[in-house]
C-alpha cells in the first residue's frame, strides 16, 4: 500500500527498510534537504529530458497520464514519476515507459541512501531522488513529473527549467501544510511557476486571479489559463478544444466522468503551449482514448475480491477523498447509470480527511454505508460514517476488511447491486490487490 511500502522483492524491500529507519517518518516541506541529495549525485536533475511539471488538488495524475498517452501515440519515450503508488513501490517510477524493474529501484534507492546520511530526508525526498538518477541515466524523449504535495516546498520543484508547469483543479486539501483558504492552496501549487515555462491552468474563480498573476510576475513566465489562452467543451459527445493555433475535434476520454474532460483538455494545453516535444494532431485526438490511470472511477473487474457478487453487480473504485473529489465522483452516478439502484458504499479515510465535506454531494444516491478501516493509517472510525447514515435515514455497518464487506452486500441478495468502493488511494490500492488487479 502507497507509503507503507512493501516489496515481495528481497533486494527492493532491503533498502525500503533502510529508508524508513532513516526517515524522519512523517511529510515535511522544503527544498533544503533535496538540494543536499542532488549535490551528493551530482545533481542528476539537471540533466533529464525536457520536463512538463503538474500540480493540483485533484486530477494532477490524470493529466499526466494524458500527456503520457499523448507522446507515446506519437512515438515518443516517456519518464514519468507519480505519487502514491497503489499496490507496488515501482508504480512511481516509470522510465522510457516501463515500470522501473525491482533490480534497478533496489540500486537506485540503494545509490541515495548510500549518500543520504545526516541529512534527514524523508521518504518522498529519497524516492524523488532515485526517480531523477533513474531519468538521468536513461534517454527519453520527455519527463512527466507530478508534485506530490503543494508544489512551492515539494521536493519535485528542485526542477528548475521545466518547459512547461500545469495546474489542475484547485481544492481545500492538506491544510496543515498549504492553509485552509483557497488563495493560500492556489498560492502553494502555483510555487511551480518558473521563468521561461508558461504556467497553463483549468479555469478558476476571479477571487484566485491575483494570486496567479503574482506567481507568475515574481517567476517572470506567463500564465495560459482556460478561458484566456484556452478553452475546451462537450459538443455531440466530442471534446472540442481550441487555442490561438487553432482547434482539436477528439474523442472523449475513456477515463470515467465528466470531469476528465478538463484533464485531458489541461494535458492537450500544456503540449500545444511548449516546443520542445513537438507532437502531432492525430496524437493529442489519440490521448483521450489511450490514457489510464487506475482507482480513479475504475469499473472492477470480477475478480477474486468480487467473486461473491451476482453476475450482474457493478462496481467501481475512486480514491478521491475531498469535497472536490466527491462532487465529480458523484455526479457521475446519474440515475441512468445506476439503473434505478442507490449505490451501496464501501468507504474507508484516513483521520485528517473531511468525510462531511466528501459525502455531502452523495445525500440521496447510497443505500447502505460500510465502513472500512485503512489498515497502517489513521483513520475514522465507523461511527464517524454512521453518524453521517443516520442523518440520511439509511444503514452504516462496520466491517474489519473489505472481505467482509463484499460478503455483506451479496448476502443481500440484490441480483445487480451496485457499488462504490473509495474514500483513499491507500484502500484503493489494497483493493486492487484483493481483486487482482495490478496496475501496470
Amino acid at each position: 500500500m502507497a507509503d507503507h511500502a512493501v516489496s515481495d522483492d528481497p533486494q527492493v524491500q532491503a533498502q525500503l527498510d533502510r529508508l524508513w529507519s532513516l526517515s524522519p517518518g512523517a511529510d515535511i516541506l522544503g527544498l533544503e534537504r533535496i538540494t543536499q541529495l542532488m549535490t551528493r549525485l551530482g545533481n542528476p536533475h539537471r540533466a533529464l529530458p525536457p520536463v512538463f511539471h503538474v500540480a493540483g488538488t485533484n486530477g494532477k495524475g490524470s493529466t499526466c497520464a494524458f500527456l503520457r498517452a499523448a507522446m507515446e501515440a506519437d512515438g515518443k519515450t516517456v519518464h514519468v514519476f507519480t505519487s502514491p503508488h497503489l499496490v507496488r513501490f515501482n508504480e512511481r517510477i516509470r522510465v522510457s515507459g516501463q515500470l522501473i524493474s525491482d533490480e534497478a529501484l533496489a540500486r537506485y534507492l540503494a545509490r541515495v541512501l548510500d549518500i543520504a546520511e545526516g541529512i534527514g530526508a524523508s521518504f518522498f525526498e529519497v524516492t524523488t531522488a532515485a526517480a531523477f538518477l533513474a531519468f538521468a541515466e536513461h534517454p527519453a524523449d520527455a519527463c512527466i513529473i507530478e508534485v506530490g504535495l503543494g508544489g512551492r516546498l515539494d521536493a519535485t520543484n528542485i526542477i528548475a527549467d521545466p518547459i512547461v508547469c500545469g495546474i489542475a483543479q484547485l481544492g481545500i486539501d492538506h491544510q496543515a501544510f498549504l492553509g485552509d483558504t483557497l488563495a493560500q492552496i492556489a498560492a502553494e501549487k502555483a510555487g511551480i511557476a518558473k521563468s521561461g515555462a508558461p504556467l497553463v491552468t483549468q479555469r478558476y474563480a476571479e477571487s484566485l486571479f491575483p494570486v496567479m498573476i503574482d506567481a507568475v510576475a515574481k517567476a517572470r513566465t506567463t500564465w495560459i489559463a482556460q478561458g484566456d489562452g484556452w478553452d475546451a467543451a462537450v459538443y455531440r459527445d466530442r471534446l472540442h478544444y481550441r487555442d490561438d493555433q487553432g482547434r482539436i475535434d477528439a474523442p472523449l476520454p475513456r477515463l470515467a466522468g465528466a470531469h476528465q474532460v478538463q484533464n485531458a483538455a489541461l494535458a492537450f494545453a500544456m503540449l500545444r503551449h511548449q516546443s520542445a516535444v513537438p507532437l502531432s494532431d492525430a496524437a493529442l485526438k489519440a490521448a483521450p482514448l489511450w490514457a489510464h490511470w487506475p482507482a480513479r472511477l475504475q469499473r472492477l473487474d470480477h475478480g477474486p475480491l468480487l467473486a461473491l457478487l451476482p453476475a450482474g453487480a457493478t462496481a467501481w473504485l475512486d480514491g478521491g477523498h475531498n469535497a472536490g473529489a466527491g462532487e465529480a465522483i458523484s455526479a457521475f452516478f446519474t440515475p441512468d447509470r445506476l439503473e434505478g439502484h442507490k449505490l451501496q458504499l464501501v468507504i474507508g479515510m484516513l483521520a485528517n480527511k473531511d468525510v462531511d465535506a466528501f459525502l455531502a454531494p452523495f445525500a440521496g444516491r447510497i443505500a447502505h454505508i460500510h465502513a472500512l478501516p485503512v489498515p497502517g493509517h489513521d483513520h475514522h472510525p465507523a461511527e464517524r460514517f454512521a453518524a453521517i447514515a443516520a442523518q440520511w435515514v439509511i444503514g452504516c455497518t462496520a466491517h474489519a476488511d473489505a472481505q467482509s464487506a463484499i460478503a455483506a452486500i451479496a448476502a443481500q441478495g440484490d441480483p445487480a447491486p451496485k457499488l462504490l468502493i473509495g474514500g483513499s488511494l491507500y484502500l484503493a490500492g489494497e483493493i486492487l490487490r484483493l481483486n487482482a488487479q495490478l496496475p501496470d
